[in-house]
């Protein structure tokens, strides 16, 4: 895998269990949690928009 920047989510502070996105070169999102950085999933364009989405509009299971 091509090396992707990672950024820290902004809701998560100086906390160390962090959700880090990457926009990789294919276009599609990847998506990890700072204490298991090698598990990363992947979505395109669309399934990323619905997701995000669904975060903003609280419609996720806590």
């Amino acid at each position: 895998m091509s090396h992707l920047h990672w950024q820290k989510s902004s809701f998560s502070g100086e906390a160390s269990n962090c959700v880090n996105i990457a926009m990789a070169p294919d276009g599609t999102l990847r998506l990890r949690e700072s204490d298991e950085p090698e598990v990363v999933l992947s979505a395109g364009a669309s399934r990323a928009h619905g997701l995000l989405i669904a975060v903003k509009a609280g419609r996720l299971p806590g």
